[in-house]
């Protein structure tokens, strides 16, 4: 693929974007190390909280900073990728990269404990993010979302936001809001599931390509000024269906069929290894849970058998 050659370092790269993620790294090390203290009932960070704040971080800068971005603006199939783990991947790991701690922190401030309130409350999660997973994918709505960064990436931000409600109810650290039992927390995700199927249905079985801005020469050049440089775009030439297949070899049509099913089965094995998760949490309760009772038992009967 032509890609390396006929672009820039700068937006293949994306620097700034590398910086910006440096000082989140360092801000991230601030707050729950350096000055943890300030927090009331702070620990140390563990294992699986570093390795998700790391995972989350290179996660975040291949999809938005590396080739893939510049790609997703080219191929559906890559923006596929990008949304399968921007939006299945990254607000798990998000969840998990904040000690409990903090989310408690965080969640003493009223704004972000009002959307907290309202928004993770299981029914209200579920249609927020599959209902906006589909209107995204509208053809109008995201054909619009390529014509400015603006508008790029807010859609992305508000997306991801409604993810992390979403795998909230079922992924949440903190006790107090873990209300949901096992097969509630299995159905809900099953629910999830579901909803996200028509969406991917409708791009894997339409018969023309639905999207202009990898079809039409001159809107998919206009969604490439949102992470390529002059210098790059000046060096494609006018816009043509010549310059597409250049950078599409799949076809238009069969790229949209594969980006549908890339999404679909990234989703499925998701959701499938989060319930086999709850399963086995909600089995070793149950276990454990059997066993008290059994001791409990026992105790009672020794107890009785002491007093006779």
């Amino acid at each position: 693929m032509p890609i390396f050659y006929l672009f820039d370092f700068s937006s293949l790269w994306s620097p700034y974007f590398a910086v910006f993620l440096f000082f989140i790294t360092i801000i991230y090390y601030l707050i729950t190390v350096k000055y943890r203290h300030f927090f009331n009932g702070s620990r140390p960070l563990n294992k699986k909280q570093i390795a998700s704040f790391f995972g989350f971080v290179t996660i975040l800068y291949i999809i938005k900073g590396s080739p893939i971005d510049l790609m997703s603006h080219m191929m559906l199939t890559m923006h596929m990728i990008q949304m399968a783990f921007l939006l299945l991947i990254m607000p798990i790991l998000f969840i998990h990269l904040i000690p409990a701690w903090l989310w408690r922190a965080m969640l003493n401030i009223r704004v972000i404990k009002f959307l907290f309130h309202h928004l993770t409350k299981p029914v209200v999660a579920l249609l927020l993010f599959n209902v906006g997973f589909s209107v995204y994918h509208v053809p109008l709505i995201l054909d619009f979302s390529k014509t400015t960064s603006f508008y790029h990436a807010s859609i992305h931000t508000l997306l991801f936001c409604l993810a992390l409600f979403m795998f909230w109810p079922v992924m949440n650290p903190l006790n107090e809001y873990d209300k949901m039992s096992g097969i509630l927390k299995t159905g809900y995700m099953f629910a999830n599931g579901v909803l996200m199927l028509p969406a991917c249905a409708l791009i894997i079985f339409a018969n023309d390509p639905m999207y202009q801005t990898y079809s039409d020469p001159e809107a998919w050049l206009n969604a490439l000024t949102l992470c390529a440089t002059p210098a790059s775009l000046s060096g494609l030439g006018s816009s043509s269906p010549e310059l597409i297949s250049l950078f599409n070899p799949l076809g238009v049509l069969q790229d949209q069929q594969l980006g549908g099913i890339i999404m679909k089965v990234v989703q499925e094995i998701v959701y499938g290894v989060i319930i086999a998760k709850i399963f086995f949490e909600w089995y070793r309760k149950d276990q454990e849970e059997a066993f008290k009772e059994t001791l409990n038992f026992s105790q009672a009967q020794n107890n009785n058998d002491t007093f006779k």
